[in-house]
């Protein structure tokens, strides 16, 4: 959770030098080339059936594609801080959307806690006021929003894939579809390529794609191994919490009592619908891409 809060710092600070966009593809493509030289034949010694290719697109057109491209918005409008805060909205979104589309059981806490939730969420974005790091705060925060509905997206195409996939392999396609994806899109905009290279920000992008893209997944992989699911998904909520206190040290952000208070809110509705969720809804929150033999 902490190497996963720390991404937005290291975005916020990469997009001080670099464009979005090549920053996206980079760090997509340092995770390709450390998963090809780390596991040379992962991506090849098996071609998925045709009926799981459409959902291994879909997973990877979700996230990195769509999340990422909201994300890079975000970070350009918002702080850090907040848009950490954004993402305590995920696990709630999650069983909701589990709820809409595959017919999980949810609760009127559930419910009731995701309307908190995102009321502390709006509440946060309208108490933001704009600076030279956050100059649309609302606009900001709303296309994080955007980001998490697509990595629920992504989180219900993995339920999918999961049961067959692991995800040492499902985390190797993305960097290879994300790097694709954002390469062509750096075709059409040349004016995102670099003309100089800081170290510091360079940095940034290859801890981007090894320590977050790359590791994070593996280490909370390692941890559901060793405790058990509902006890994991508890987790998912540090990332807010160290996302500010990661924003406060590195990047110098400051959150007013009424922003503080907006982010009390969003932890109080995760908690309240947290309390509530079901076993098989918990299991899927916790511990989206545990290896399948993998």
């Amino acid at each position: 959770m902490l190497l996963w809060a720390s991404s937005f710092v290291a975005l916020k600070y990469s997009f001080e030098s670099f464009d979005p966009y090549f920053v996206i593809f980079a760090r997509m493509a340092v995770a390709l080339l450390f998963v090809l030289l780390a596991f040379p034949r992962l991506l090849f010694r098996t071609l998925p059936p045709s009926r799981d290719r459409k959902y291994l697109l879909l997973m990877a057109l979700f996230e990195p594609g769509l999340y990422f491209l909201f994300e890079a918005q975000a970070l350009e409008n918002t702080t850090a801080s907040q848009a950490g805060m954004i993402t305590a909205l995920f696990p709630v979104m999650v069983a909701v959307g589990a709820w809409i589309w595959i017919n999980e059981r949810i609760t009127v806490r559930i419910l009731s806690g995701g309307a908190l939730a995102v009321a502390g969420a709006i509440g946060l974005s309208l108490a933001a006021p704009g600076s030279a790091a956050a100059p649309h705060p609302l606009y900001g925060n709303f296309m994080e929003f955007l980001a998490m509905l697509s990595a629920v997206g992504y989180t219900l195409t993995l339920k999918e894939l999961s049961h067959r996939y692991g995800a040492l392999y499902l985390t190797a396609v993305q960097a290879l579809v994300g790097s694709l994806l954002f390469g062509v899109l750096l075709l059409f905009r040349t004016d995102a390529l670099p003309h100089t290279f800081d170290p510091a920000p360079l940095l940034a992008i290859l801890y981007l794609g090894i320590a977050v893209t790359f590791a994070a997944y593996g280490l909370f992989n390692y941890g559901v191994g060793r405790t058990s699911a509902s006890s994991a998904s508890v987790y998912v909520n540090l990332i807010p919490i160290f996302a500010v206190l990661l924003g406060w040290l590195l990047l110098g952000e400051r959150l007013g009592w009424q922003e503080l208070l907006g982010a009390a809110v969003i932890l109080a509705g995760v908690a309240l619908a947290q309390s509530s969720v079901p076993p098989e809804i918990r299991e899927d929150l916790a511990d989206p891409e545990t290896p399948k033999g993998a």
